[in-house]
């Protein structure tokens, strides 16, 4: 067993090794220069047996019931026989850097399902909550022969144009009665959104939400559609009375066959490919540009020279960019 050899990962991870594919996804989180080398080795092998599965984004604000209703969702699809993986974005502990919650604590029935995997994974500083190595994970994934792949956002009401860039289908939940009001959604998250489900649509706030669904339809009609192939729904559910789940999978698979049909799914994966390339390039860039060691000597002073009014910020950041160009050939 050699661990720096890449086929032992892109092997164990076709032959649907969970102990290799868990060791495949920490290796790819891993921000050692080393690993960096190994993961893309490894991600390149994996890439041809990657694509096939429907790639479903679940967002909302904290406290709309994510995990709870991922996991009924999940339970629902691991009963009609699909290979599931959840890559469930946490909160980033502060101090160490890593998840709060683990798996097990927020999806105890699906995370002992056989044909169930869970991946929490820390978010950091990633805008929308969605981890840095998101989009690695979930080929990984795809490669180890699962059929649907869950990306669950932290949705702390930050940008989630990220989680929307990596799958076919963007859900937003919702929830009746918040006190937020519809003047409060956020547009963005709107106009993202494939669908809507207003969430514990149960007991006595059924009515609640099904009032809240209407604000909300109406919200969503005076959003110019991003594609004539598709208008997003607004559903109700409960992920505890199981209500309204198999309708919002129903929706999601209507989504992906009048996408796959007018060609859009492959168009936006292609565009989606291309866009994570770039970020991946502007990530580089900064890394480049911060681990200069002259760089390094430098902005400490040009920070001062900028905060006392001595240089522009425009100067003082060509200045450093000119450094940088000059040093680098």
């Amino acid at each position: 067993m050699n661990t720096e050899d890449p086929q032992y990962y892109i092997r164990g991870v076709l032959e649907r090794n969970r102990r290799i594919l868990a060791k495949t996804i920490t290796l790819i989180e891993s921000s050692h220069p080393s690993h960096q080398d190994l993961a893309r080795s490894i991600l390149n092998g994996l890439l041809p047996y990657t694509g096939r599965a429907v790639r479903l984004g679940v967002t909302g604000v904290p406290g709309v019931g994510k995990s709870t209703f991922v996991e009924s969702l999940g339970m629902m699809l691991v009963q009609k026989r699909h290979r599931l993986a959840v890559l469930a974005v946490d909160p980033s502990s502060r101090r160490s850097g890593g998840s709060i919650m683990a798996d097990k604590m927020r999806m105890e029935k699906l995370s002992i399902e056989e044909n169930a995997f869970i991946r929490p994974s820390p978010s950091g500083s990633t805008l929308g909550g969605v981890a840095r190595k998101t989009r690695e994970a979930m080929l990984v994934c795809e490669a180890a022969g699962f059929d649907v792949i869950i990306v669950e956002t932290v949705g702390v009401g930050q940008s989630e144009t990220e989680v929307s860039s990596m799958v076919d289908f963007f859900l937003v939940l919702m929830l009746a009665g918040a006190g937020d009001g519809i003047q409060g959604i956020k547009k963005g998250v709107l106009e993202l959104a494939d669908a809507v489900a207003i969430n514990k649509a149960d007991g006595d706030n059924v009515e609640k939400a099904k009032k809240a669904g209407k604000e909300y339809e109406a919200a969503l009609h005076l959003l110019i559609p991003s594609t004539p192939t598709w208008t997003p729904p607004v559903v109700t559910c409960s992920s505890v009375e199981m209500t309204g789940i198999g309708e919002i999978w129903d929706i999601v698979l209507d989504h992906r066959n009048k996408m796959a049909k007018s060609g859009e799914l492959d168009i936006n994966r292609k565009k989606q490919s291309v866009n994570w390339m770039w970020s991946l390039v502007d990530e580089g860039l900064k890394d480049m540009f911060f681990s200069n060691s002259d760089i390094k000597r430098l902005l400490a002073k040009t920070t001062r020279d900028v905060e006392k009014g001595i240089k522009t910020p425009t100067v003082a950041a060509r200045e450093l960019l000119f450094f940088l160009d000059r040093n680098s050939k």
